[in-house]
């Protein structure tokens, strides 16, 4: 046997975040005198998850991971299959890992091969059970034949001698109870398997209660440590398992029946309501899902790896009154936040640190840490592009333009970031079929999104008013734009020419966008909601569930 030192890794590290390998803290927690706890996970988020709640040690259960897969729990998941699942999961956290190895896949041959493709990936454990191959869960039928006492041996042996790090745990599962053989058979097999080398017995049972638990556990004496699964058997106290010396307890199959649940309930919610108004403020937010699979860690080695390129700017457009006479919209309360500091927090994430602010109906109250502030004092009677022009000295290299009072997903404003286009605007395509009264960004494009996922003509800006027929609508402007360092030179140069004609004071964003529109190209991205805009108060209520 070798030590961790030389494993050769594929996957996960054999360290975890204390320096300890995997392979010893899973040890440290099986041979414990206090008692264990490990959770089911099936995938590298899952595995996330169980890190995250606080556990210090993850079960890779053979039932949930086959059906995370559509699988059967009978083997019809390959071991390479389990493998490659299992990598994903040593990479995603860094807890020890003990894999449901089922019958170890075969004969002694396939316990020796799968037990030196999990050390070379740096899982900590496997657990294999005394059953013939293909397995068949154990909560399935009764009397299923068992494996001959000599053979299972002879696997368990075959791992030992196998496996990669001194540290590495092999669990014998016990299925005497669960195939009827009774007490004293479970006893006789589980003091062979120990004599064979397994570091730790699993005694499992079916029965609603605890008392073949209990009877086994005060007759084994603590000869190996004793491992349960106490699926059904829940109701037993926790404190009873300890009373009892048990080391630890598999939580085995919960995070995926959870999961189920939940997808199901949002399924059917979405189904019925053919919208996601219902369910949008019950999920995990996409946020929620860059967080778990490390989207900051990528971004920290762009910037250390990928050339450095000047980072964009913003400017957002916030001078306009409020819903109520006390608070500009820009400030109103979405969840504790203000939605000003949700706009900017989504400009942040995307790598736009550089935002202005231009404020005007009581400015005083429009202040947030780290944002440039100007101010349009003539915001009562001026229109949009006037506030603009007050900011048209910081309109310098790539800049984003976006409405005070609009939220809308990140990946929309990635999309923007990502084009190649000088100027590109974000459309809503619901807009065709819903054009919301009294709208004035409504928008007429040479070419109408088309839903073909193969249809990638680009679309550009003819018009943007709110006097469009709605034949013509090809979508309603989201408030938000992206500048390249040419386009915003286009856009100064707009602003500069309004002002020249007197049109500046009275114009709107319509207007610019629809007269750059008449001398550059502005590209068109088309999306379908994932936005708000708020205008009325039932559109901040919509907002407070939005998030």
């Amino acid at each position: 046997m070798g030590n961790a030192g030389s494993s050769a890794m594929r996957g996960g590290s054999s360290f975890s975040v204390s320096g300890e390998t995997r392979f010893a803290a899973l040890r440290r927690e099986i041979m414990s005198p206090s008692l264990s706890f490990l959770m089911e996970a099936h995938d590298g988020i899952s595995a996330k998850i169980v890190e995250e709640a606080g556990f210090r040690g993850i079960w890779a259960s053979g039932l949930t991971t086959s059906a995370a897969l559509g699988l059967r729990d009978s083997n019809e998941a390959s071991w390479t299959q389990v493998l490659d699942v299992l990598e994903y999961m040593a990479d995603a956290a860094t807890l020890p890992i003990l894999v449901d190895g089922d019958t170890g896949h075969g004969n002694f041959n396939n316990v020796r091969r799968f037990v030196r493709k999990l050390c070379e990936r740096g899982i900590a454990g496997v657990c294999i059970e005394d059953k013939l191959f293909p397995k068949t869960n154990s909560f399935i039928g009764d009397a299923q034949p068992l494996a001959d006492v000599d053979e299972f041996c002879g696997r368990i042996k075959a791992g030992k001698d196998s496996q990669a790090d001194d540290d590495f745990v092999l669990v014998a599962r016990v299925e005497a109870l669960i195939s009827g053989r009774g007490m004293e058979e479970a006893l006789r097999r589980a003091e062979a398997y120990h004599r064979a080398g397994a570091d730790a017995i699993l005694i499992h049972s079916k029965k609603p209660d605890a008392s073949e638990i209990f009877a086994f556990a005060e007759r084994w004496a603590n000869r190996a440590p004793l491992v349960i699964v106490p699926t059904m058997y829940y109701a037993t106290p926790t404190e009873l398992f300890r009373q009892a010396g048990i080391s630890t307890i598999i939580w085995a199959n919960h995070l995926l029946r959870s999961s189920i649940a939940a997808m199901r309930e949002t399924a059917g919610r979405i189904h019925e309501d053919e919208s996601l108004v219902r369910v949008e403020g019950s999920v995990a937010t996409v946020k929620d899902i860059f967080r778990l699979v490390g989207n900051a860690e990528l971004e920290e080695a762009e910037r250390r790896y990928l050339p450095e390129r000047p980072a964009a700017g913003a400017v957002v457009l916030a001078a306009s009154g409020g819903l109520t006479l006390d608070q500009p919209k820009c400030m109103l309360d979405i969840r504790g936040q203000s939605l000003l500091q949700r706009l900017v927090g989504t400009l942040r994430e995307s790598g736009v640190r550089d935002v202005t602010v231009v404020r005007g109906y009581r400015k005083e109250v429009v202040a947030l840490q780290g944002v440039r502030m100007l101010d349009n004092d003539r915001h009562a009677e001026a229109g949009e592009a006037w506030s603009l022009a007050c900011a048209r000295e910081v309109i310098r290299g790539e800049t984003i333009v976006a409405y005070g009072d609009v939220l809308f997903r990140r990946y929309i404003l990635d999309s923007l970031l990502t084009s190649s286009a000088d100027i590109v605007v974000a459309v809503d395509t619901l807009a065709i079929s819903h054009p919301r009264p009294g709208k004035r960004d409504l928008v007429t494009a040479d070419h109408r999104f088309s839903g073909d996922y193969l249809d990638d003509l680009p679309a550009h800006l003819l018009r943007m008013a709110g006097d469009i027929p709605q034949g013509e609508i090809s979508g309603e402007w989201m408030g938000l734009a992206r500048f390249s360092a040419r386009g915003a030179e286009w856009l100064r140069e707009e602003i500069a020419a309004m002002e020249a004609e007197g049109l500046l004071e009275a114009g709107d964003m319509p207007l610019l966008l629809t007269r750059l529109a008449g001398k550059h190209p502005v590209r068109v991205k088309y999306f379908t909601g994932h936005w708000l805009d708020v205008d009325t108060l039932t559109d901040l209520a919509e907002a407070r569930n939005f998030t």
